[in-house]
């Protein structure tokens, strides 16, 4: 089996106002579709987040992957770090977001031969990483705090006609009692049996009374997580993890670097967990050094793909970690790429997070993947077990022809709200 062709197809779907440390969500997140296509007619799928940079890698790619067997995976990464090289940690930048591209590209191909291998095969992407631990894959409600409106085509109106979770995806949640009722109507969609909230929005204190009033709505029963993307010192961690222990399952990424989450973690009887200050295979030393976190959270995007993943599963494994996986904006292809990782990783400790509920699109047939008693069921089927709904993908192209955005930059939508707000990369 050889590619013999590669298509992208750069995508919009609709997001709402929420508020998070770099700023607010524009109306639209960005995703590209990738697809190669074999000598044998079989396509693989995969989904990465969307950004010029990104995109102008991955078409540059193409040179690189036509011709070659994506079977043997060593020899295409290979082949493309001879043509890129590769980044270090610290182009990961200080945003919430992980600002490297070359590791998506990496992450993109990975997904896609493993769906190419699959359908040639007929066996489940979860099969090949090793086996099937878990038919259900358990993920984790995620808040935020938000201005009011849905995003996309309806910008930042509402429908005066929806109830339930559609209201409370378009409705206004700045203080405890609107993330409560947030959370409340997610839980009750959804299913979902533990919850995070986004923080480093507001100060510490209104944050935790968030986590209190959320603590007091749903009982002992219901695990907790904070996630303030290291905008807090080491003090302000120190001080306000200490009133968190007890309440929380763990606290996300309150501190920046892995020398400053190691003075958090032997201060606060907390877990910790990172998306943040160890994000690449050159960061587990430091890791093991320092003892800077509890709890890794992978994301295929970010660390070269699901093989990779499981690579990291098994570090965590031998070194004490918890392992669990971090979320974006995405579509039922990166969705299912997370469910097939979760379904085969032995030693997932936490539910995943997913910020799924907050899109309204989808581009795979069927719709929207389902998500009951808080698991997505691992799809049926070979490889990925989804197809692309050629029409869906068309309006997305659409949407991000007409929203004229190339990167994420949650800055200027911020600015709209707060004028000359800017970023931070420690704020309180």
């Amino acid at each position: 089996m050889r590619i013999t062709e590669m298509h992208l197809t750069p995508i919009a779907l609709g997001d709402p106002p929420l508020l998070n440390a770099a700023g607010l969500h524009a109306p639209y997140c960005l995703r590209t579709v990738i697809e190669l296509v074999a000598d044998n007619g079989l396509r693989g799928l995969a989904e990465v987040p969307g950004s010029a940079a990104t995109n102008a890698k991955l078409a540059a790619a193409r040179e690189v992957a036509i011709g070659r067997d994506p079977l043997n995976w060593h020899a295409l990464r290979g082949a493309l770090r001879a043509h890129f090289g590769t980044e270090a940690s610290a182009s990961r930048g200080d945003k919430p977001w992980d600002q490297r591209s070359l590791v998506q590209v990496e992450s993109a191909f990975d997904v896609a031969c493993l769906d190419l291998a699959g359908r040639a095969y007929d066996l489940p992407v979860a099969t090949l990483l090793g086996g099937i631990v878990r038919e259900r894959v358990p993920y984790s409600a995620y808040l935020f705090y938000k201005y009011e409106g849905a995003g996309g085509e309806l910008g930042f109106g509402t429908d005066p006609r929806a109830t339930g979770w559609a209201a409370a995806r378009q409705a206004a949640a700045l203080e405890p009692a609107g993330v409560v009722a947030q959370a409340q109507a997610m839980v009750k969609e959804f299913g979902f049996e533990s919850i995070k909230l986004k923080g480093g929005v507001f100060e510490p204190a209104q944050e935790v009374a968030a986590i209190k009033a959320l603590r007091e709505a749903f009982g002992p029963g219901v695990p907790l997580r904070l996630d303030p993307n290291a905008l807090w010192t080491v003090e302000t961690s120190i001080e306000w993890g200490r009133k968190l222990e007890g309440v929380l399952e763990y606290l996300e990424d309150p501190a920046r670097t892995q020398a400053g989450m190691a003075a958090v973690r032997q201060a606060v009887k907390l877990p910790l967990a990172t998306n943040m200050c160890t994000t690449s295979f050159d960061d587990l030393p430091g890791s093991a050094r320092h003892g800077s976190e509890d709890i890794i959270l992978t994301d295929h995007h970010y660390w070269g793909g699901l093989r990779a993943s499981m690579e990291l599963a098994a570090h965590c494994r031998v070194f004490g970690r918890g392992v669990s996986m971090h979320s974006n904006n995405h579509a039922g292809i990166s969705l299912a790429a997370m469910t097939h990782l979760g379904a085969a990783m032995p030693n997932l400790s936490y539910a995943l997070d997913t910020h799924y509920p907050w899109q309204s699109e989808e581009i795979v047939v069927g719709g929207r993947m389902k998500i009951e008693g808080g698991c997505v069921t691992l799809p049926k089927g070979p490889g990925l077990g989804v197809e692309l709904d050629r029409a869906a993908l068309a309006r997305a192209h659409q949407a991000f022809l007409r929203c004229g955005l190339t990167e994420r930059n949650d800055e200027p939508e911020m600015q709209k709200k707060v004028p000359g707000w800017k970023f931070q990369a420690t704020r309180w």
